[in-house]
């Protein structure tokens, strides 16, 4: 008789950096780091021969292990961007991603808002963060 195969799929468990005991949520777009010199490959390990012909073969090298994701924390009541480092399939290392990696990420400037996202969208988007003048919200 052959054994029952579990057909869950594998949650991830990503740990808060700051709360280590609250499970961060979330299951966004992945935006995978680009590599685009062998001095980049052999701080992440790589050997400098093997780096260099890696580079000389794909002049841009995506990391597969390594991706920018948007998550929530409860504790903190927030999402946050963070840099997630898969090492094995059930184990990740979490920390709050820091701006120099966006420059890794290919085609995003999170600085500059969406161009196809209207003025009046931003102001309605914000408009629950207005307080009046005796400091409490106009909504909510």
């Amino acid at each position: 008789m052959e054994s029952r195969r579990n057909r869950r799929p594998k949650v991830r468990q990503l740990v808060c950096p700051v709360h280590q005991d609250q499970i961060l949520r979330g299951n966004g777009k992945k935006y995978f780091l680009h590599l685009l010199s062998a001095e980049a490959l052999r701080q992440r390990g790589m050997k400098a021969k093997t780096a260099r012909l890696v580079i000389k073969a794909y002049p841009v090298f995506v990391l597969s292990n390594e991706w920018l994701e948007e998550l929530f924390c409860e504790q903190c009541g927030s999402n946050h961007w963070c840099h997630i480092i898969k090492h094995s399939p059930d184990q990740y290392s979490v920390r709050w991603a820091p701006q120099h990696l966006w420059e890794q990420v290919a085609h995003v400037d999170p600085s500059v808002a969406n161009p196809t996202v209207s003025e009046y969208t931003r102001k309605q988007a914000r408009r629950h963060q207005q307080k009046r003048v005796d400091g409490k919200r106009f909504y909510g």
